[in-house]
């Protein structure tokens, strides 16, 4: 019997295949080590692989479709319904055969590695600036415990750094000093790596035109810019911005039942840093717009003259990513509406 049909289930070292025939049945099912998993598929026929997409798919995904195989992509999520009873490598690998089948699924398209290299940059930026905020608050308390206060914002707390690792602190006591001379130090290294990492982002995004014309959309910058243009594979494939801004969890949830409509908060699905980085784009547009209103889309000054500032902040971002959509799939630069022109 021919197979048909492949559901790939991914490890670190155990690697689960659960693969069907034309009619259904069941012709193999397997476990295979990392170094089997090419020799394997090598011998196979063309064939449809569905895999999770987790760590290392997009990965898997190229090696096998460099032999040939169709291979497709789904969130974890929308596979567990499809999982029977039980949680096993074994149950998995069944539930993925099956879902990918499916004509409904969703499916997630497989990134390039480039467009991986950029997004590692991202995450490692990501996690660099949360321990480089750790360090700071830590500093913060045990400062306070001397009757020291550290003024708010991230330009403060690198100059005291700096002069704390310069041993200037006469009022710490010295086991003390040593202590928060040793953070500052760490704080002062991880600014030299973050603006290596911010260089290079910089560089890349500069080489990316799709990134260019995505920052020309206000509140959108370089590493918001950056991280669409890496993240976002076949933006054609939604069809709209409304949908697009849906998968990023920024449209609100829906409970509807008998006739009547109920709009809860934003569902907050899909890439989360992509909405972090929205959002956080629009609250600097929308404190723009506080102290300058005549320099920001007349539409948000007249938002918040109804609404609260983060329910403005976030339809905002929501209106951003459809705006996003539209130059990915129609090509073009940000135009500002003719009011906010006129002004």
């Amino acid at each position: 019997m021919e197979i048909s049909t492949i559901g790939l289930d991914l490890a670190k070292s155990i690697f689960q295949v659960h693969a069907v025939d034309a009619s259904g049945e069941i012709v193999v099912r397997k476990a295979l080590r990392r170094a089997q998993v090419r020799t394997f598929f090598a011998k196979l026929p063309p064939c449809l692989i569905g895999m999770e997409a987790c760590g290392t798919s997009h990965h898997w995904a190229r090696e096998l479709a460099k032999l040939g195989h169709k291979v497709k992509l789904m969130p974890p999520a929308y596979v567990k319904p499809y999982v029977k009873r039980g949680k096993t490598d074994a149950a998995d690998a069944e539930a993925i055969c099956e879902a990918v089948m499916r004509p409904s699924m969703r499916f997630v398209p497989v990134k390039s590695a480039e467009q991986q290299a950029a997004l590692a940059l991202h995450r490692t930026r990501d996690l660099l600036v949360k321990q480089r905020t750790q360090l700071v608050n830590m500093v913060r308390g045990l400062l306070a415990e001397f009757g020291i206060e550290m003024a708010r914002g991230l330009h403060h707390a690198l100059r005291l750094a700096a002069r704390l690792s310069a041993g200037d602190a006469p009022e710490v006591p010295t086991l003390a000093q040593r202590v928060v001379k040793s953070l500052a130090d760490q704080i002062g290294a991880l600014q030299v790596q973050l603006a290596a990492l911010e260089k290079e982002l910089l560089a890349w995004h500069r080489s990316n035109e799709l990134s260019q014309r995505l920052a020309t959309i206000p509140g959108v910058g370089v590493i918001s810019a950056s991280a669409l243009a890496a993240s976002v594979v076949e933006p054609e494939r939604f069809r709209s911005g409304r949908q697009f801004a849906a998968s990023l969890g920024l449209t609100p949830l829906q409970n509807c039942s008998g006739g009547k409509e109920r709009m809860g908060r934003i569902s907050r699905m899909g890439d989360r840093y992509l909405r972090r980085l929205l959002v956080i784009g629009m609250t600097s547009l929308i404190r723009r717009a506080r102290a300058r209103p005549d320099s920001v889309d007349p539409r948000i000054a007249a938002m918040l003259e109804r609404k609260p500032a983060r329910v403005v902040t976030v339809a905002a971002a929501n209106r951003t990513a459809r705006v996003a959509w539209a130059i990915m799939t129609r090509g073009g630069t940000y135009q500002a509406p003719a009011r906010a022109a006129a002004t």
